[in-house]
């Protein structure tokens, strides 16, 4: 798995001067529908906006989820605002921001030109009668109020027996084509996108549907195994057997598991996914996933969470600087990959490992936060937020940052800037539903890694 080799050479000069952070938006069907990138401008910097779109869109395909970007200044969002092209990609407009008469007018000039403009506000908050028609669509927090009121129309909904005439009808607060984030339990996410026809969830809320196996392990997904084995059957590579299958976390945690059983008997430890497939063939790794089909899981509410998990990997993964081995990377990955099937196996992150024949440097960044990969983990899990001040002080603490004024600093953080992807983007979909991927360019060198 060449994962480098997915990698794009891309213009430093205007990422340099940006941070980035993401959210993932999620559908009807639980698939990918957007990204929310989360763009903080360095506060010393000049951005050349025209510029940072060309780029940014230059790595975004039509394949590609569709792409929101959401500016962390009022300063900045003004330039988009003024600069942006109509074919630009869809541009948030907090509602913090629109008390300025100058932003008001600027989002109405700008919907004009036929920029696609995204509402959001805080909880409770809606758009004003005058700027709505201004937006394609919102991007709403529901209060503490109306998340009941909710439940209680998905309740409803669900009786066998319909309510009295006499009683008040119920009216849910979600709307059909909205986008709502902050959604914090399963019943929720499926009443807005499968009873009320939501565009899409930004974000979602994994302990709350993990929580509902609590009185049964977590299987992996039906889907994923179906998918090798159809793979398998098409003598598909090595290289694409392994992609999609360590894009299934809990299915990875398990084969390693089944390749170092007692049972198989194998002479040696299998510490990749690689190493497994080789060592074992084709043959006999479709005959372990037919046994693992029976038992697989449908629930479609539990992909956002497996897609999640491995986009983190994939993350730390690019990382890496593009002349590190593959052995390595893959490694990082599979760092990655386990940084939370805690969560999905329901016991202490401590006790999955000790199953596993794991490296010092995995285990160091997975238990203690410590070792070579530990900065790699904990910037790959900082990006999944929109605090870019934090993501940009994270990558300064743990040297991943690119001092301009000291290059001898520079050539040995080797970290430039973040950026999207979008071959490693369709790369991950085709894969495992696993979203899109930032990738980066260094200046030098990358720190040795021992």
């Amino acid at each position: 798995m060449d994962l480098a080799k997915q990698t794009k050479t891309m213009p430093i000069s205007i990422l340099d001067q940006v941070t980035l952070g993401y959210q993932l938006v999620w559908n009807q069907s639980r698939q990918h529908c957007a990204v929310q990138l989360f763009v903080g401008a360095h506060p010393t910097e000049s951005i050349d906006v025209a510029h940072l779109l060309t780029t940014i869109g230059s790595f975004w395909s039509a394949q590609a989820p569709s792409l929101l970007l959401s500016p962390q200044s009022p300063q900045l969002l003004a330039k988009l605002l003024d600069q942006a092209p109509a074919d630009a990609a869809r541009i948030e407009v907090n509602q913090a921001w629109l008390h300025d008469p100058a932003i008001t007018q600027r989002v109405h000039h700008a919907r004009q030109r036929g920029l696609q403009l995204v509402w959001r506000g805080e909880p409770g908050q809606r758009p004003s009668v005058a700027l709505a028609p201004c937006f394609e669509r919102t991007m709403v927090s529901l209060t503490a109020d109306e998340a009941l009121s909710g439940l209680r129309v998905s309740r409803h909904s669900h009786r066998q027996n319909r309510p009295q005439a006499a009683d008040p009808p119920l009216r849910s607060p979600v709307r059909a084509g909205q986008i709502y984030e902050s959604v914090a339990s399963r019943v929720l996410v499926e009443h807005c996108l499968d009873q009320q026809g939501a565009w899409g969830v930004a974000g979602w809320p994994m302990e709350d549907v993990v929580h509902g196996y609590r009185h049964q392990p977590i299987q992996p997904g039906q889907q994923a195994i179906i998918g090798l084995i159809e793979a398998i059957d098409a003598d598909d590579s090595t290289e694409l057997i392994e992609q999609a299958l360590v894009s299934e976390p809990l299915l990875t945690y398990r084969f390693l598991r089944y390749t170092n059983s007692a049972g198989l008997g194998l002479r040696t430890e299998i510490e990749s996914v690689r190493h497994g497939l080789m060592v074992l063939g084709h043959a006999r790794v479709k005959a372990w996933l037919l046994e693992q089909l029976p038992h697989a899981a449908s629930d479609i509410n539990l992909q956002p969470i497996r897609a999640a998990m491995a986009l983190r990997a994939q993350l730390m993964a690019q990382l890496l600087d593009t002349g590190v081995g593959d052995e390595l990377r893959r490694e990082v990955y599979l760092c990655g990959v386990l940084s939370q099937i805690d969560l999905i196996l329901d016991e202490p992150l401590t006790a999955a490992l000790q199953r596993l024949p794991l490296s010092n440097r995995v285990t160091q960044a997975l238990l203690s936060r410590t070792g070579p990969y530990a900065p790699y983990l904990a910037v790959a899990s900082a990006l999944e937020s929109s605090n870019t001040g934090a993501i940009r002080d994270l990558c300064a603490s743990n040297g991943l940052s690119c001092w301009r004024d000291q290059p001898g600093a520079a050539a040995h953080a080797g970290w430039r800037a973040c950026a999207l992807d979008a071959r490693l983007a369709a790369g991950i979909g085709k894969t495992a539903g696993a979203v899109c991927g930032l990738s980066r360019k260094v200046d030098s060198q990358h720190p040795t890694i021992s």
